[in-house]
């Protein structure tokens, strides 16, 4: 668990670097479930008026690029503090998030965007970020598991869902690759990109696999987790939705790239696969829900961990809408279309507490220090 730093005598805002100064990682999910609502709506069966989503497009694209240079002056000022991050294994994990913010920026720029920039343009930006968002991806993939083995202090019964964070980002890049690779050529390029994809579908599934089991385990031999981190649960939806997405989506692209009978049964796969792995993410929501229902009971308050409603509840989004595209089961569109309706209700809630926190500057203020009770048992 991090050490919390007692507040400074001034007020924390004072000073422009006191907030750059705690600006962590987990600040990139404001970006993830910005984007993720322009990117899920564009996948509806009947979507969102245009105009609506490119408004929000814009607005994760400007997030984005504010949030990169504020991490940059982060890192140039404050490397003490960043290096810190890393240490933390609370915090580390949260790297992961920069990825998906590149990534999703770059999807949601290649699906809204380019009405609005042109499709050239488009193709270019997702590339870039695509490209940047798939190497920082796999970077946190394999370095925040080697962190936690050789350099983090993990107590027993401490997993946590914000372990999926790295590796969940390979699968954000499986999901959204397939719409870039129909812009290459015919071809050893094309059909090396989808495979690609598919080796990081299969290498962030696999690692889900093996964490899930410990979260689940924490949470039965250890109870709930603390109120703040309630809300976190909603992270294992990422792995679910997002892997749907990304088989429906591959089966898709391959069509054009790889020979019979790998299409036909690319497509058997993508259905067989996303219709049980929805299944269990909509227990998964129930469950989660009922815990978050629950926290709130018991006083859980506003946390930057109620991002974690959004952009996993988006993949589950464009999962199920993948699947009515494939089945064309009219239950799979209204399960997309109710999905959605609860995802603008969880963007609009994060965001509107999240601006709230920014104008006080609460949510940029050094953290304050627990009591000690509060410390031993968390």
């Amino acid at each position: 668990m991090s050490t919390l730093t007692p507040p400074r005598a001034h007020h924390a805002t004072s000073s422009p670097r006191a907030g750059v100064r705690h600006l962590g990682p987990n600040w990139y999910a404001t970006v993830m479930g910005t984007s993720i609502v322009a990117s899920a709506g564009a996948a509806l069966p009947s979507p969102p008026p245009a105009v609506a989503l490119r408004a929000v497009w814009a607005l994760s694209a400007a997030a984005l690029a504010v949030l990169l240079t504020a991490r940059a002056v982060h890192w140039a000022r404050h490397r003490d503090q960043a290096r810190r991050h890393l240490a933390d294994p609370a915090v580390a994990p949260f790297y992961g998030c920069l990825a998906m913010a590149l990534l999703a920026v770059g999807g949601a720029t290649l699906s809204v965007g380019a009405s609005v920039i042109g499709e050239g343009p488009a193709v270019a930006v997702d590339a870039v970020l695509w490209t940047a968002g798939t190497v920082t991806g796999l970077i946190a993939a394999a370095g925040i598991p080697y962190l936690m083995v050789t350099r983090h202090r993990i107590e027993l019964g401490t997993a946590s869902p914000v372990w999926l964070l790295p590796i969940v980002a390979p699968m954000v890049s499986a999901a959204l690759g397939p719409a870039l690779a129909g812009h290459l050529p015919a071809g050893q390029g094309r059909e090396a990109m989808l495979l690609g994809c598919y080796a990081m579908f299969g290498l962030s599934l696999l690692m889900t696999m093996v964490l899930l089991p410990l979260v689940f385990s924490r949470l039965v031999h250890h109870g709930p987790l603390p109120l703040a981190l309630t809300p976190t649960l909603f992270l294992v939806l990422g792995p679910l939705g997002q892997s749907t997405t990304a088989v429906n989506n591959l089966a898709d692209a391959v069509k054009s790239a790889l020979p019979a009978p790998y299409p036909a049964g690319m497509a058997a796969f993508a259905v067989l696969y996303g219709v049980p792995v929805i299944g269990f993410a909509l227990l998964w929501l129930v469950f989660a829900t009922a815990m978050v229902l629950r926290a709130a009971r018991r006083g859980m308050g506003f946390a930057m961990t109620w991002w974690a409603f959004t952009f996993p509840l988006g993949t589950c989004v464009t999962g199920t809408a993948a699947l009515a595209r494939h089945t064309g089961l009219h239950a799979f569109t209204w399960l997309a279309v109710a999905l959605y309706v609860l995802l603008i209700a969880a963007w609009a809630a994060a965001g509107v507490r999240t601006l709230a926190g920014l104008f006080s500057g609460a949510l940029l203020a050094a953290p304050r220090p627990a009591p000690a009770a509060a410390a031993r048992t968390a």
